[in-house]
């Protein structure tokens, strides 16, 4: 049974056509992890936005998330790390629809490997900007703040934040040292097989010391994914119909 892995999905990014088709074949994707996966790591951004009220979630995403919930029912695990557009999860996902949330990057055992999961967010080393912004939307008064807001314009102005923040990061420079890979160094000198992120929509896979840095890449332009099967790791792209 096999372990897989998918990040920045960013779903609601395009016009109603490209998604429907992104959609599609994202739940090609997670019918592959039905059958013959045991857990799937979602680790962020697989909605370009996302609040969630009490009573209230985004709409648009049912046929997705009808889907997780079925692989839930079969008896797959999926774990959701949650990234810079989609942090603001509440209890729907867990109540709901019976994944783990996690809204902090964690370290796991897969079989015999030590694995540590990012999102990747706020390692660059010229993102001082980000790594302060985030830490005032996550504060849970300004969360309960927010929710105070309308559905209609909470959502549509998450859906506008989302928007400038990605033009934002695409067009920044981040300077010539990757910060992401020196997290993973660190993380593999500590005793970690494998440090996997998302995050800069690059995939990547490269041997660092005892073990390897990998990121996943996106379902945008590159459709890239990860799987485990117990003995290694392989980063894989998703063939479209």
């Amino acid at each position: 049974m096999k372990t897989y892995f998918v990040s920045d999905a960013h779903l609601g990014v395009n016009e109603r056509e490209i998604e429907r088709q992104k959609e599609r074949e994202l739940i090609r994707f997670f019918d592959l992890v039905e059958s013959d996966g045991k857990q799937l790591f979602i680790l962020g951004d697989l909605f370009d936005f996302w609040f969630e009220y009490r009573t209230v979630i985004p709409k648009g995403y049912h046929r997705v998330l009808a889907k997780l919930s079925e692989l839930v029912e079969k008896g797959i695990e999926i774990n959701y790390l949650a990234g810079n557009h989609d942090f603001w999860l509440g209890n729907f996902f867990e109540e709901d629809i019976g994944m783990h949330v996690f809204a902090e990057p964690f370290g796991v055992t897969i079989g015999n490997a030590k694995f540590f999961l990012h999102h990747g967010d706020g390692l660059a080393r010229k993102d001082l900007g980000y790594r302060i912004m985030k830490k005032i939307l996550r504060n849970r008064l300004n969360i309960k703040l927010y929710s105070l807001l309308h559905p209609d314009l909470g959502i549509g102005l998450a859906r506008f934040s989302s928007r400038k923040s990605r033009n934002h990061t695409s067009q920044k420079d981040f300077g010539e040292v990757d910060g992401m890979l020196s997290f993973a160094a660190k993380k593999i000198a500590e005793g970690f097989q494998y440090v996997v992120m998302g995050h800069n929509h690059q995939p990547v896979y490269e041997n660092v010391g005892d073990g390897f840095y990998v990121n996943l890449g996106d379902w945008i332009s590159h459709y890239t994914y990860g799987v485990y099967d117990g003995v290694k790791f392989q980063l894989l792209e998703w063939k479209r119909t």
